[in-house]
């Protein structure tokens, strides 16, 4: 792995008490993976930005296909949980600030517009992606970083999901087809290599 440097910030996607704690979302190996998720944000904590996955107030207030996967999860939504579980994980929510929280509606960190932008505009060239889950947020921010042109390195002992079948699926993927421009690592490694 080539090292990282300044030009390298930490994605940690939806590392929520919703995904912790049991609802109906709940993701079993999420307590297992968090001392990675920690270790790899304390190394540079003001170059860490944590995801919040935001459900609606109503499956009414979401949009399209969202509307329909809302009523499904009619119990996720926001007029039905409560609001705490929408927090950052403990003890990752201790390292806000200086690390950033970014809210969004949708699977991907960067369907929000301005993160990219912003992230170009401070040189950052590499994401290293952390959290949950591996084949829904992960996935969508991933497959957007490489569209935008962002180098991504993976730890795969801080990634997780509530499905392993699909987790090691997706790995596989990364590793074999789109090695050119995602780097699959360990937590080791990037504790290793980040300077």
């Amino acid at each position: 792995m080539t090292k990282l440097d300044r030009t390298a910030i930490h994605i940690a996607v939806d590392m929520q008490r919703l995904f912790a704690e049991p609802t109906e979302w709940f993701v079993p190996w999420l307590p297992k993976v968090l001392p990675n998720v920690l270790q790899i944000a304390e190394r540079h904590p003001d170059r860490a930005i944590f995801t919040r996955f935001i459900p609606p107030q109503d499956p009414e207030h979401a949009a399209g296909a969202w509307h329909d996967y809302y009523k499904r999860w009619r119990s996720m939504t926001r007029d039905r949980i409560d609001p705490q579980l929408l927090e950052l994980v403990e003890p990752l929510r201790k390292l806000v600030p200086p690390a950033k929280v970014l809210n969004k509606t949708v699977y991907s960190a960067l369907a929000h517009p301005p993160l990219a932008h912003s992230l170009r505009r401070h040189g950052i060239e590499t994401l290293i992606v952390t959290g949950g889950e591996t084949d829904v947020c992960v996935l969508a921010t991933v497959m957007a970083a490489i569209d935008l042109g962002f180098r991504v390195v993976l730890p795969d002992d801080a990634l997780c999901s509530a499905n392993d079948a699909t987790h090691d699926a997706l790995m596989r993927l990364y590793r074999d087809r789109y090695n050119s421009q995602i780097e699959a690592t360990t937590t080791e490694r990037i504790l290793r290599d980040w300077v």
